[in-house]
């Protein structure tokens, strides 16, 4: 099947396959986002040596299934003893095959797995790459883990062995809207835009979360299957999700369930309040790591000034759908099966749907600036807190353009056309006064609407200058 979206990603990895000098690429993002399946559909036929790290394995097992990977490439002798005598073995067999000119490609998943208590796994791997695979221009390195902490503190950031060695880093991100939408047309699933932008609001852009939809059931129908039915897939997913990106996931989860509370976000302070600060001083630590496996997004914020405000300030946010879908429905158990076609249209159903598309259109924020026709247009995006309204009036996305515009940006889901009744539009103009009041800016101000299909014309309609749809948020 081909590879769908990574374009970027491709491009960048046929690159440093042509490089001819080594090559160390780490390849890192969350549970289930297709780190594997991009590396294997690339370069399956080229491996020189391949293996994968077992999930909650012992020292045993890991050094059990790096033996296995070392018989496949020809090795015959006894299981090693050390990680120090495993890498020894390696290169011995690695330099049967070196070729001038021809690249030796080396694959190690899950690579967090084999680094098991006092296995001293890490700093014979280090040894590894500095003294043989750092001296061979034919060879390239890729290690993968859903463990994204473990590889930002000991491969990206490492400040051992391995620091500065890696030659590239390489996050793999989500789906956007319009990868998914490629994901189901190759799959044969036929929905239009309303039903995907559904689906995406459970599941976000996880490929592999998208392959358990079946070609032959709706929105509602995969939800009930998934999530309600008496041996649905996905019921345990949240848990297994967190263990497999952090050792000690407890705190990642107050955080994220402390975040799924708020539609409008906190700021680093406000978490720390609400923790009871029991984080021991790790809090920064928390959040960067999260924001790096896409469950939140720091949106940064202005002053009266128009100066940033330092990343303690900043608000941040859910953007991650699925663990917002389970904090909302799944924390308490339900017997009846369909309990997702039975909930259709009631307002918690609704209020889900409005946050969600919120979030997926702060998701895709190049996709409005491109509707806008500002793409070439110099822009930064922020949000905006009042610090004089009480309760505190804020805007979640102002886009501030070069050309001395700022695009004040409502975001609405709708089943139709969206109807701009008189409270809300009372309610963009006041939140806009607020902003020019407060900020003093001498910029031109200017609503934008972000919504399903459009603008009804009304009384109202006419106070917003510019509509963007779904349409456009699919763009590629």
């Amino acid at each position: 099947m081909e590879i769908i979206g990574r374009k970027e990603e491709i491009t960048k990895l046929k690159s440093y396959y042509g490089s001819g000098k080594p090559e160390f690429i780490a390849l890192y993002g969350r549970r289930r986002v297709g780190k594997t399946y991009l590396v294997e559909q690339m370069f399956s036929e080229k491996f020189a040596f391949n293996v994968t790290g077992v999930i909650d394995g012992t020292k045993k097992d890991e050094m059990s299934v790096f033996f296995n990977a070392l018989k496949r490439i020809g090795y015959s002798g006894d299981i090693p003893k050390s990680w120090y005598d495993a890498f020894e073995v390696l290169k011995t067999q690695l330099e049967k095959n070196l070729r001038k000119n021809r690249r030796l490609l080396l694959f190690i998943d899950e690579l967090p797995c084999f680094d098991t208590k006092n296995s001293r796994f890490l700093k014979a791997f280090g040894d590894f790459w500095n003294d043989w695979c750092n001296k061979r221009p034919q060879v390239m390195l890729i290690v993968c883990g859903s463990a994204t902490t473990w590889m930002i503190k000991n491969i990206v950031d490492s400040h051992g062995g391995l620091h500065n060695r890696m030659t590239h880093e390489l996050p793999l991100h989500p789906f956007t809207l319009a990868e998914a939408e490629e994901y189901f047309k190759a799959n044969g699933i036929l929905w239009d835009r309303l039903a995907i932008v559904g689906m995406y609001s459970v599941l976000g852009g996880i490929p592999y979360y998208l392959s358990l939809i079946q070609n032959n059931e709706s929105v509602s129908q995969a939800i009930d299957r998934l999530f309600f039915g008496s041996s649905s897939e996905m019921r345990g997913e949240y848990e297994r999700l967190f263990k497999s990106l952090y050792k000690s996931p407890d705190p990642y989860m107050k955080i994220i369930e402390l975040l799924c509370k708020t539609k409008v976000g906190l700021t680093r302070s406000e978490i720390s309040k609400f923790l009871d600060d029991k984080s021991n001083g790790h809090l920064t630590e928390y959040l960067d790591n999260l924001e790096k496996c896409d469950f939140i997004r720091l949106y940064h914020v202005k002053d009266k000034s128009g100066k940033y405000l330092k990343k303690s300030g900043g608000i941040y946010q859910i953007i991650d759908f699925f663990t917002l879908f389970n904090y909302t429905f799944l924390r308490r158990p339900t017997t009846d099966p369909n309990f997702w076609s039975h909930q259709l249209n009631t307002p918690a159903v609704n209020n889900w749907q409005g946050l969600s598309f919120e979030r997926i259109c702060m998701c895709h924020i190049e996709n409005i600036k491109k509707a806008l026709g500002i793409s070439a247009i110099a822009a930064e995006y922020f949000s905006w807190r009042s610090e004089e309204s009480k309760p505190a009036a804020q805007i979640d996305l102002l886009i501030e353009r070069a050309d001395r515009v700022v695009n004040v940006c409502e975001m609405k889901y709708c089943s139709g056309e969206y109807a701009l009744k008189k409270e809300e539009d009372l309610k963009i103009r006041n939140r806009i006064e607020a902003y020019k009041s407060e900020s003093n800016t001498k910029c031109a101000v200017l609503p934008v609407l972000v919504t399903t299909y459009g603008l009804q014309k009304n009384t109202y309609s006419g106070n917003i200058r510019n509509v963007i749809v779904m349409d456009d948020l699919f763009a590629k």
